[in-house]
Order: structure tokens, then C-alpha cells, then sequence
């Protein structure tokens, strides 16, 4: 019909910003940066496995204090649930990772299918972390801060991975519903309380030791 306008096509661009950035732009920069972080401190603990094994004596660099100490954690059974030492699972898991956010970065879109499938393996991945945190806080009473910080980073990788599912509409059905728009609102604050909750759970756990150190 003459004068007609032709309809636009709706942008799945999010209206999530940091700074001005959406969540579509800043995602591959944080896989990338958190990959990379995982992969080096999977990969050092790793050689430091290896150490341990080759010499029982060996003296491990993230040992530190009766809190902050790996020997416990390393001897356990907990370091080879699979028989394999874990570590091994973080250099693999956080160099595809990194792979994807190279991918991402270089203009690659993956169909919705992929980011469902991908979505199951962060699935298991926080599933067994959430295994070995209550092992490390409730069971061996240890820290390793080489697993802390696996910790942190798959928290936050996994976190912004469910945004950009959500922003690139790969699960439409619950990107429209209140619950999900609140969760894209108040992603950041989410996160935040996330952190919270492990800060909580490790000082309620080792308040024997930090108490005092914090002047209680």
C-alpha cells in the first residue's frame, strides 16, 4: 500500500547496560578475562598436585595459614572424584570457555540450541562446585585459594552467561515473565548477594580463626 511504512525488525539488543554497554557487548570480554583467571589457577594447582605427589613434603604456595591451606584438601578423596585430579576439568572447561569468547568476539552467533546445551554443562559444573564448596567449608575445613577463585570467576561466568541467554532471547518463554525481567533488572545485586552468601558461609565456618583477627 503507497505510503506504508515497513515494519522494523525488533532488536534483541538488551536493555541491560554497564556504562553503556549492553550485556551482548560486554559478554566475550567476560568470558575471555574469566576463562583466562580459572585456566591459570586451575593450571597451577594442577603443577602443584603434581608436586605433592612427586614429593609428600613438598611445601604448597597456597598454604598459608590452618584456614587458608591445600595439603588438606589435595589428600583428600575429594581432589580425585573421578580419579583424575579436579584441576584437570578447569584447564579443559575454562579453555573452551575462552574459545567461545574469542568466538563471540570475532562476530560468531551460535543458534539457540547450542547456548541450551551449553547452558546443561554450566548446569553440571556449578552443581559439582557446589559439591566441592560444602566438602572444602563443611567437611575438610580447608580453603584452597586456588579453588576460591575458581569459585569466583565460574560464579560470575555462569551468572552473565544465564544474562545473555536471557538478552538474546534463547529462553523466550522465561525472558517475558515478571520473574525473569526482575532477574535481568537486578542482576548485578543478585550477583552481590551471591558473594555475600560464600563471604557469610566461610567466616560463620571459620569464625574461630578470623574473629579474632577482626578484633571479636
Amino acid at each position: 500500500m503507497a505510503g506504508s511504512k515497513k515494519k522494523q525488525p525488533v532488536s534483541v539488543r538488551s536493555k541491560w547496560t554497564l556504562k553503556g554497554k549492553t550485556v551482548q557487548d560486554v559478554f566475550p570480554y567476560l568470558l575471555i578475562i574469566t576463562a583466562a583467571i580459572g585456566f591459570v589457577a586451575s593450571f597451577v594447582l594442577m603443577l602443584e598436585h603434581i608436586a605433592l605427589l612427586k614429593d609428600p613434603l613438598h611445601q604448597l604456595s597456597c598454604s598459608f595459614n590452618p584456614v587458608l591451606s591445600c595439603g588438606p584438601i589435595m589428600n583428600s578423596e575429594t581432589a580425585t572424584v573421578f580419579g583424575f585430579p579436579n584441576p584437570l576439568m578447569g584447564i579443559a572447561s575454562f579453555a573452551a570457555q575462552g574459545l567461545l569468547g574469542v568466538a563471540i568476539l570475532a562476530g560468531a552467533r551460535m543458534r539457540s540450541w547450542f547456548w541450551k546445551l551449553y547452558s546443561l554443562v554450566i548446569i553440571g559444573s556449578m552443581g559439582f562446585t557446589l559439591f566441592l564448596m560444602y566438602e572444602s567449608l563443611f567437611i575438610i575445613k580447608a580453603l584452597c585459594v586456588y579453588c576460591v577463585t575458581v569459585w569466583i570467576v565460574l560464579i560470575l561466568s555462569s551468572w552473565y552467561t544465564f544474562q545473555y541467554m536471557l538478552a538474546e532471547k534463547h529462553l523466550s518463554s522465561f525472558t517475558r515473565t515478571g520473574v525473569g525481567m526482575w532477574i535481568r533488572r537486578h542482576h548485578f545485586d543478585i550477583l552481590v548477594v551471591l558473594y555475600l552468601v560464600l563471604i557469610a558461609l566461610v567466616l560463620h565456618e571459620f569464625w574461630y580463626y578470623y574473629g579474632p583477627k577482626l578484633g571479636f
